[in-house]
């Protein structure tokens, strides 16, 4: 599949998989793929002490013990809530353990005020229907019952997103097992297999949207997911989302560590800032989360392979900060400017710096006065 424009975690890595599954002599739950200790070496990566004949590499970075749990739940009969804040990379562990688990991390439902309870349970093909009748060959299932029947994950994204309706579906769901299907007079009950169980992913922001109901939150259990402050945790996000964007586009270009650590010390520095706010018009729009950062990268990445020296610099850098966080006007202008007088233009008169500070400045200085 490498003319897809993303290929699945379990495309991605189907070698790796294979050769994981063949040394694989653990105790494996239901239909389970993998054993659980092969799923937690999988996402996060092997160490000397595993005694493998090769390396396996780490996947998601954060604490071993969110991704013990996430695993420990699946292998019960809980569905699993991965909760925090935007681009925590909830979505990528939960794609990860599908994979690991079951081969398949495409049976997702995303969560919207448009979602319905077909989109979790089934629909019907109007056209067959309409030549033949109602039945189970006219009948199109959703991601979450083809699930069911195959006995593997379903995954349901932003679950607080969709409305109080669908969620009171899935509580049936996840406490029954089965799915009645009232328009068919025989063959009209779909059982989950064992190994079948959902994870959902939600954002903490979005609390208020569309509050999770206690008797759903009860089929739940709940891994939350923290923004990472580590900046060493952070770089190695940063840098392995960038190693991955850059063989996809073929790119042959080098991330200097200055230039990383600028980031980074800009997104703590922005971060610091966002806390110690008195009011939203203080703060940032942004979440100011490792995915957006990542974003900034890749932005200025792609800016300097097209229309620049093709090699990275200070100056592209911050045109890409400025121009990924400033969603405001002029609120965010505002606070940007007064992150680079207060802040960077200090960091260039030290003497002692090492970084391209100064080029940095001048960026960000630019890249307002375009936008301003």
């Amino acid at each position: 599949m490498n003319d897809v424009l993303r290929a699945p975690a379990e495309i991605k890595y189907a070698e790796e998989l294979d050769w994981l599954e063949s040394i694989d002599d653990g105790p494996k739950p239901y239909s389970w793929r993998l054993s659980p200790k092969m799923v937690r070496l999988f996402i996060l990566g092997s160490e000397r002490a595993d005694g493998l004949d090769r390396e396996v590499s780490q996947k998601w970075f954060g604490d071993r013990s969110f991704v013990e749990r996430s695993i420990v739940t699946l292998a019960s009969d809980r569905g699993l809530l991965l909760i925090g804040d935007p681009g925590t990379g909830k979505s990528w562990l939960a794609e990860l353990l599908a994979a690991a688990i079951s081969r398949n991390s495409t049976l997702v439902v995303q969560g919207t005020a448009g979602t319905t309870e077909d989109h979790i349970k089934y629909s019907w093909n109007i056209s067959m229907v309409i030549a033949k009748g109602q039945s189970r060959e006219s009948m199109i299932a959703s991601p979450i019952m083809t699930a069911m029947e195959q006995g593997v994950i379903g995954r349901f994204e932003e679950l607080t997103r969709s409305t109080s309706d669908v969620q009171d579906a899935l509580i049936s769901i996840l406490s029954e097992k089965y799915v009645s299907i009232p328009e068919l007079d025989d063959d009209n009950v779909v059982f989950a297999q064992p190994g079948f169980s959902i994870i959902a992913t939600a954002n903490s922001r979005d609390r208020g949207v569309n509050d999770l109901s206690s008797a759903l939150k009860r089929r739940f259990n709940f891994v939350r997911i923290p923004v990472v402050s580590n900046k060493k945790s952070e770089a190695e996000i940063v840098r392995f989302r960038t190693t991955e964007l850059l063989r996809r586009h073929s790119l042959e270009l080098e991330l200097p560590p200055t230039l990383l650590d600028i980031l980074l010390e800009s997104f703590a520095d922005l971060r610091a800032a966002a806390a110690a706010a008195t009011s939203d018009d203080d703060k940032l729009e942004s979440a100011l989360s490792t995915a957006e950062q990542i974003g900034v990268l890749e932005d200025a990445i792609l800016h300097s392979q097209f229309f620049g020296a093709r090699e990275l610099s200070a100056e592209t850098l911050a045109g890409s900060l400025v121009g990924s966080l400033a969603r405001r006007t002029p609120e965010d202008l505002a606070i940007l400017n007064k992150y680079l007088h207060g802040v960077v233009e200090p960091r260039t008169k030290d003497k002692k710096g090492t970084a391209p500070w100064g080029e940095f400045l001048e960026g960000g200085r630019a890249a307002i006065a375009r936008l301003s």
